[in-house]
């Protein structure tokens, strides 16, 4: 019997009021008495979890262990939300600690050991029932936090993917912008010496007609070999007539289709002092087009990647059920995640069926699914993988398949992979978002996920009914 403390003091934890004092007597009896001074570790990960706590003073705070790293999840003390009991709890299938608990203050705590339950639970199997109540809502906390958790995660590791996809465009576009600003300024001196060449606006608009019409067959119809023997057919007759000093203008000139025989057409129109000066003009010209499409063509890629952005975190819309093209969603996660493919070199295939109707859904949560599980297939793959992206519909439901050839799930951990908490990623790894929410959110959805793996296979295949009325 502890005989240090008191039925009075017991009365006072939250979690036994109003029980009666033969319950409390049996306790006091049953129990330990605990003293733990500011900042003490009670327990800590992998230790066994024997016992049922009750906090008679200060309180506990709970820190759980993410893939080794130590995240603040709960506070434990006397109190409505946790009832002032914490640890094990009857018919909790908890075995060891999942986290490490501190002492923050004095606390006192009374400790009673599971092989008491039984008798407990005979004794007062309302008290159990109470206990079981703390035991669900602290489940459901725990799965709140992890939840918001991995979504803050998860958004960290997006936004870093996304910055590493804006870069390119973004570094492109100053890129141009500063070398069409020097073709600008030399736009001004190479126009002054055509004035000053007596190089009239009938010869200009002549050269301009070519200009345009080699500019609609721009590159399209020769292949690099003969873009390069083009190159040098162009460079040698510079050579062979007199022009040496604009051989490094061939380059641009082959880009755009010219052949030696338009060269030789614009030289029968102007004097051959002139030519070298038209010829330098109208290369400006033509790199400065040539600009200005690739200015077009990054700001369009931002422009598509913040439409994917967009669109995959669900902005401007509600949280509850809309109609949504998978086949669209699908791709704007792999637009987000293209830094990676490009990263290890992996091989995207697509077999997408041609009828896939609009389904109904949670769409940000469902587009969670699509980033966990494409994110995982490609950090399983080695440099050089193949991730291949299937789907099918049917009359009340669709399926997607993702695959890819990494090494597999080994088979002793395959039926854990769901589990809260279950990863077998490096601290840092991943999108932050585990298995365990996929799970919940295709459950959510009325749907259900399998996986099947062997080395060279892994496929993960997620089934949702196209309508989620259901659930109203």
């Amino acid at each position: 019997m502890n005989h240090t403390v008191t039925i009075e003091e017991l009365k006072k934890i939250n979690a036994l009021e109003g029980m009666p004092d033969e319950l409390l007597q049996w306790i006091l009896e049953h129990t330990e008495l605990n003293e733990y001074e500011d900042g003490a570790t009670l327990f800590k990960t992998g230790d066994p979890a024997d016992y049922l706590w009750f906090v008679l003073e200060g309180r506990l705070d709970f820190y759980m262990d993410v893939n080794g790293t130590l995240v603040f999840y709960f506070s434990f003390e006397n109190d409505k939300t946790s009832g002032g009991i914490t640890g094990l709890i009857p018919h909790s299938r908890m075995k060891t600690s999942p986290g490490y608990s501190i002492a923050v203050g004095k606390a006192r705590i009374l400790a009673l050991h599971k092989k008491y339950f039984g008798e407990l639970e005979q004794l007062s199997p309302d008290f159990v029932q109470r206990l079981i109540g703390y035991m669900t809502e602290r489940a459901r906390a725990f799965a709140t936090i992890q939840l918001q958790r991995e979504k803050v995660s998860a958004l960290g590791k997006l936004s870093a993917g996304i910055a590493h996809e804006l870069n390119n465009p973004a570094a492109a576009i100053n890129r141009i912008a500063s070398e069409l600003k020097n073709r600008l300024n030399s736009n001004y001196e190479l126009t002054s010496k055509l004035l000053a060449d007596d190089v009239d606006a009938q010869q200009i608009e002549k050269i301009r007609t070519l200009a345009k019409e080699k500019e609609s067959i721009q590159g399209k119809s020769l292949s690099a070999m003969k873009r390069m023997q083009k190159e040098d057919e162009i460079s040698d007759w510079f050579t062979d007539n007199g022009f040496a000093q604009i051989r490094q203008s061939a380059e641009t000139f082959a880009e755009f289709g010219f052949s030696t025989e338009d060269l030789e057409r614009i030289r029968q129109d102007v004097k051959n002092e002139s030519f070298t000066d038209l010829l330098r003009w109208l290369e400006n010209i033509m790199t400065s087009d040539r600009l200005i499409k690739d200015l077009a063509d990054a700001s369009s890629r931002i422009s598509n990647l913040v439409g994917a952005i967009k669109s995959h975190v669900h902005m401007d819309r509600t949280n509850d059920v809309q109609r949504t093209n998978i086949h669209t969603d699908i791709e704007n996660t792999l637009t987000l995640l293209g830094y990676k493919l490009r990263d290890k070199n992996i091989t995207l295939t697509n077999s997408l069926c041609a009828d896939m109707p609009m389904v109904d859904a949670y769409i940000g949560e469902l587009n969670q699914v699509w980033t966990n599980l494409i994110d995982n297939a490609i950090d399983a793959m080695d440099k050089g993988g193949e991730l291949r992206v299937e789907t099918s519909s049917g009359k009340k439901d669709v399926t997607v398949r993702i695959i890819d050839n990494g090494s597999g799930i080994p088979k002793d951990i395959l039926n854990r992979i769901f589990d809260p908490f279950f990863t077998t990623k490096k601290v840092g790894q991943g999108t932050g978002i585990g298995l365990d929410i996929v799970k919940r959110i295709i459950d959510r959805h009325h749907g259900e996920i399998k996986v099947n793996s062997v080395p060279g296979r892994t496929e993960f295949s997620i089934c949702i009914p196209v309508s989620q009325m259901a659930e109203k």
